[in-house]
């Protein structure tokens, strides 16, 4: 067998990887060290930007099974035709923490799942919760600089938490689902998964349906109290979760979705766009579509896991989005974070590759590849770099697939619900009132645990924010916190 011989990265075979070349035996090194230098150049930038949010991340590639046809409602080719199966790579991750953060902290886990369709990439990029802090992405970043480090003393601050959260009362029903039970999932396998946005699907006919995604763990919900978190190693769900598909106990998620027509959104009691809401199940019944099973471990972490681009403007023929205004600025966010950190082309990437060819006009840039190299295969090496052209065989527009357009006639939504007197209360303490009084009892806790090392004016809102939500709730948190 032959030996297989290590090389620099041009090529050339490397003769000594222990000793650097020096004058004489105990001189200085020279500047003819070119493999050393390669070495230490390329170790210095081994890293690249942490991601802001979701930094802490692990993935899996699975598969889902369409198990009823959808042609109906979309012209989406791995929505057609039951059995249809698509391979998938889903990431979870937790938000505010950097990668150096522990698995077990109270935060909303990142569900992120990617469709490699015949016809492009559909990312779904949600949560483990069905609604979030915020309804208008202008609050975004003061929200995230909120929850992380303070910027003086580089520490955890819960009373940044509360600060924020006392004047937005459009994240109780976030923060209600957060302190609760599920805010400190038992594994990664355990938790659900939900699109969050108001998506869309749309069919040949032009028509529109309005969609909430839901993956519904198979292994049924498990999760930790604050002490039994405590007692976790730091590495713990992604050990889990690594050594789960490894011995062939593969996770799974039945697929679910809600529906809703332009009629019923036009005619809803509350706006269907806000990502603060959830849709009632009893109006809007959860359908079962599908399965979802993670069955292949990555197999180099840093080029799958951390360098995954999901974004939702990731979109395939048959699907869409809606006026849900955080989903509206994520279209350009997310992509533009992955600019900065992987570079422009950073959708030739393998893990971001598509399955399908891919023909477009966009040149150059950092890592560009022509067709044909092992890393990009992207058209770079065409002899023509604009559109419209006269070549025969050049990429043309498939008009065919043209999504039909959002409604912004009288009555749309963009106007409809942009109202001051918006219920922020209603559905959190609807949470409230069907947990167990063990769920209320750990809920209050955790949140005084937190909310204790507030100043005084952010507990006075908080509790008069509860107490809005249900008078109950609100009271408990005021007595605790007089203990």
């Amino acid at each position: 067998m032959s030996k297989t011989y290590l090389t620099t990265a041009n090529g050339a075979p490397v003769a000594d990887d222990d000793t650097s070349i020096s004058a004489g035996e105990r001189g200085s090194l020279t500047f003819d060290n070119v493999h050393l230098f390669e070495k230490l150049a390329h170790f210095n930038r081994e890293r690249i930007p942490e991601r802001v949010v979701h930094a802490r991340g692990y993935g899996a590639y699975g598969t889902f099974t369409l198990n009823k046809d959808l042609s109906d409602y979309t012209i989406a080719d791995f929505l057609q035709g039951a059995d249809k199966k698509t391979n998938v790579f889903l990431r979870f991750s937790t938000v505010a923490g950097g990668q150096d953060s522990s698995d077990y902290v109270r935060d909303v886990r990142g569900f992120a799942l990617r469709f490699y369709t015949e016809q492009g990439n559909y990312d779904i990029v949600g949560n483990n919760t069905p609604v979030f802090f915020i309804r208008d992405p202008a609050k975004f970043p003061d929200f995230i600089h909120s929850q992380k480090k303070d910027p003086k003393t580089n520490l955890p601050d819960p009373a940044h938490h509360f600060e924020f959260w006392a004047n937005h009362p459009q994240a109780m029903h976030q923060i209600t689902i957060l302190m609760s039970d599920r805010g400190i999932p038992g594994s990664l396998r355990h938790m659900n998964g939900y699109g969050s946005h108001t998506l869309s699907l749309w069919n040949k006919e032009g028509e529109r349906f309005w969609v909430k995604w839901h993956f519904k763990t198979n292994q049924g919900i498990e999760t930790l109290t604050n002490d039994e978190a405590a007692k976790q190693p730091g590495d713990g769900m992604q050990r889990d979760l690594v050594e789960a598909i490894e011995r062939g106990d593969f996770p799974g998620w039945s697929v679910k979705i809600q529906m809703m027509t332009d009629e019923q959104a036009k005619q809803c009691e509350f706006n269907p766009f806000d990502l603060t809401k959830v849709w009632p199940h009893k109006e809007f019944p959860l359908n079962d579509i599908g399965t979802l099973e993670l069955n292949r471990n990555v197999g180099n972490y840093f080029a799958e896991t951390e360098q995954v681009a999901f974004a939702p403007s990731n979109l395939v023929p048959g699907v869409g989005v809606s006026p849900d205004k955080v989903l509206q600025g994520r279209l350009f966010a997310y992509a533009d974070a992955h600019r900065h950190r992987l570079g422009v082309n950073y959708q030739q990437i393998p893990v971001n590759k598509p399955i399908c060819p891919v023909h477009h006009y966009q040149r150059d840039g950092v890592m560009a590849g022509a067709s044909g190299c092992s890393v990009t295969g992207h058209l770079q090496n065409a002899d023509v770099n604009f559109y419209p052209n006269d070549r025969s065989d050049a990429p043309v527009p498939a008009p065919q697939f043209g999504e039909p357009s959002m409604p912004l006639e009288n009555h749309a939504w963009l106007k409809a619900y942009d109202s001051s007197d918006e219920d922020n209360y209603s559905q959190a303490g609807n949470l409230y009132r069907i947990m167990s009084e063990v769920q209320k009892q750990q809920l209050v806790s955790n949140i005084v645990d937190g909310l204790s090392q507030a100043t005084e004016s952010v507990q006075s809102r908080m509790v008069e924010h509860f107490t809005r939500c249900d008078e109950d709730y609100g009271q408990r948190i005021k007595a605790l916190l007089l203990k």
